[in-house]
């Protein structure tokens, strides 16, 4: 079966929504061998994702999650999950993990799905654990934690024993230097199913496609965004998977109550301090835990804590809690000047 849709894809032919189920079910058994998996991979890369193809994979892997038991009290708040695809392989700190650990603070439910690195020094499962807080939690435990802290960390390797059948195939792309439709779906697995969602990619020819998934995949409010970073000696700029300081961020959104827009965002709108692409680099877990720290206390005041509120602006006006991201960099402003960012951090640690 899964050689028969391997050969359709190359002759450049979508996948239908059955078909797409009967991949799954390849892809995530044990008997097929570990080669055709690869091979369908990368015939689907190769002919391109088309949007309804990466909704459905996501759609149908979800159901596949383990799924937590929210009580109708959570389910009801808007559940916000803020993250990257990674590859942008510009080796920045966590920025994703701070500004959703800044959203908590003010009294967003986050649930942050994520992962151990893949293509960066350091995961937000890495540097989640780093800080103290759990990564390991019981569907049951984070439940609990996103009603009481609002927030809780949805290990993907946790929530998705189907993926450990996939997880080889995926292992022989990447050595034959081969992305997968795998590097679009991780943000997209979250198995809260969020209401609203903010999301780094890294290309600019990304953020439509990925909008419009998101949005047939039910979400209320969206954006997905990728920041232009210049590169000393190169004519083109380099991309990140979250709003730029450095240069124009291309923004795709829509929200319940309004339609779907794509537009551009510069960094001149904002009260940012001059700053390079070293500025942000990041480092090992206990180097990017220690940036954190000092981001949420307040005794981060350069480029890196720039970074965050700009983030954190956008990802509390997808979440409705502002009514723009300049309020909403203001209130992240507040949420770690007056103490409350670094509380949370330690209500969540318990350190």
């Amino acid at each position: 079966m899964l050689n028969v849709l391997t050969e359709q894809l190359r002759r450049r032919e979508n996948l239908t929504e059955e078909q797409v189920r009967d991949a799954i079910a390849q892809l995530t058994a044990e008997t097929v061998a570990v080669e055709a998996k690869a091979d369908f991979l990368t015939a689907l890369a190769q002919k391109g994702e088309a949007t309804e193809e990466i909704a459905n994979f996501a759609r149908h892997l979800r159901e596949l999650s383990i799924q937590p038991p929210l009580d109708a009290e959570t389910r009801a708040r808007e559940i916000l999950d803020v993250c990257g695809t990674g590859g942008d392989k510009l080796n920045t700190f966590n920025i994703s993990t701070t500004v959703a650990l800044v959203c908590a603070a003010g009294g967003v439910t986050v649930a942050k799905h994520g992962n151990r690195a893949i293509t960066s020094q350091s995961g937000s499962a890495d540097v989640l654990e780093t800080l103290g807080i759990r990564i390991d939690l019981t569907p049951e435990e984070a439940a609990r934690s996103l009603k009481e802290h609002h927030f809780a960390f949805f290990f993907a390797q946790k929530y998705h024993p189907a993926f450990k059948n996939i997880g080889p195939a995926r292992k022989l792309c990447a050595e034959r230097g081969q992305r997968t439709i795998f590097n679009f779906l991780g943000p997209l697995m979250n198995p809260v199913r969020p209401s609203a969602q903010l999301i780094g990619v890294p290309r600019p020819q990304l953020c439509e496609p990925m909008a419009r998934v998101l949005q047939s995949l039910g979400i209320r409010r969206g954006m997905v965004v990728t920041g232009e970073v210049p590169v000393p000696g190169q004519p083109s700029p380099a991309h990140l998977d979250e709003f730029s300081t450095l240069g124009e961020t291309t923004v795709a959104e829509f929200y319940h109550d309004r339609g779907f827009t794509t537009s551009s965002l510069s960094p001149e709108n904002y009260p940012l301090q001059p700053a390079t692409l070293a500025d942000l680099a990041g480092g090992d877990k206990e180097a990017n835990a220690a940036i954190v720290r000092r981001v949420l206390a307040g005794d981060e005041r350069g480029p890196k804590r720039d970074a965050v509120l700009l983030n954190a602006g956008a990802a509390l006006f997808v979440a409705g809690k502002v009514k723009s991201i300049t309020e909403g960099w203001e209130l992240a402003a507040n949420l770690i000047d007056g103490g409350r960012a670094s509380a949370q951090l330690k209500a969540l640690s318990g350190r």
